[in-house]
């Protein structure tokens, strides 16, 4: 019997609706539904405003207001007018309300621990979840400035480094690599971006500034999970962007025969090929732009 996709995608809706237990008047056994539980998440993760708490949960304004009274009444959350806009309004947790989202926490981590190590293919499905997630939330990605040296940025390096080592034939070793310093991927010089997708990094490129009016791209990565979504395309168009404000204009970047497909992604975006102009020994195809 062959599925068509309109029927497994409803399979699969049904699978997880009943996994994380939307249809359940106890979430958790914490005696409130999902969607409440999910408001008090969102809060204790640092998202106050009542407008942006209703735009990233995907509820209309009538019920949003009607959790927010329950949890009010419950004395978990309190709402007060916004410091700047008295139109606006901010949630908080109470202490009651942060206990609960803790004992949120530590729940939602133990059964999620538990359905992973029943996992048969662990790795792969997680990857699939990635790929899933990522789809559904591919609207709410963001492209955000960071620290080249903090966490987010250090993520996607590991795994952009490991992608490459396990793609080139010979490995991938970073010191060999003209791994560019700190200082020439913060601004002025420089700037160094990630692609968030619900507050975890699943994309990365680096801006390297050289002087002169001129920079390099480096460490272009896109997660598994998250390609052919556009976001290649637009982590390249912040960097070149912050290039021209930086008053930067000639990019320049180089790739390797292993990554075809990086060479097709430049040249379809209006880079040029050029010759060699740098001592990576791990680079093999260069290109150039003109801002």
């Amino acid at each position: 019997m062959s599925l068509n996709p309109v029927s497994r995608f409803r399979r699969f809706a049904r699978a997880v609706t009943r996994e994380v237990g939307a249809l359940d008047s106890s979430f958790l056994g914490r005696g409130r539904p999902l969607g409440m539980a999910r408001v008090i998440n969102a809060i204790g993760s640092g998202r106050s405003d009542v407008a942006e708490l209703r735009a990233y949960l995907g509820l209309d304004s009538g019920l949003m207001s009607r959790m927010l009274r329950g949890l009010e009444d419950e004395g978990l959350i309190d709402t007060t007018p916004h410091p700047g806009d008295a139109r606006r309004r901010v949630a908080a947790l109470t202490p009651a309300g942060l206990r609960e989202f803790r004992a949120y926490e530590a729940l939602s981590d133990a059964r999620a621990a538990a359905f992973l190590d029943g996992a048969a293919n662990r790795d792969a499905l997680l990857d699939a979840m990635d790929l899933i997630a990522s789809a559904f939330g591919r609207a709410d990605v963001v492209i955000e400035e960071t620290d080249p040296a903090g966490e987010a940025a250090r993520h996607c390096l590991l795994r952009y480094y490991a992608e490459l080592d396990a793609r080139f034939p010979g490995g991938f070793d970073v010191a060999r690599s003209s791994d560019p310093d700190i200082k020439d991927m913060i601004r002025p010089r420089g700037a160094f971006f990630v692609a968030m997708s619900d507050g975890l990094p699943v994309g990365c490129v680096a801006l390297r500034g050289e002087g002169g009016g001129s920079a390099e791209i480096k460490r272009l990565w896109v997660d598994r999970g998250a390609r052919g979504l556009g976001l290649a395309q637009r982590l390249m168009a912040a960097a070149e962007e912050t290039a021209r404000a930086l008053a930067i204009n000639r990019l320049r970047l180089d790739t390797n025969r292993a990554l075809p497909e990086a060479a097709r992604f430049y040249r379809a975006a209006g880079w040029t090929e050029i010759s060699r102009y740098n001592d990576n020994p791990y680079a093999e195809i260069f290109f150039e732009k003109r801002l």
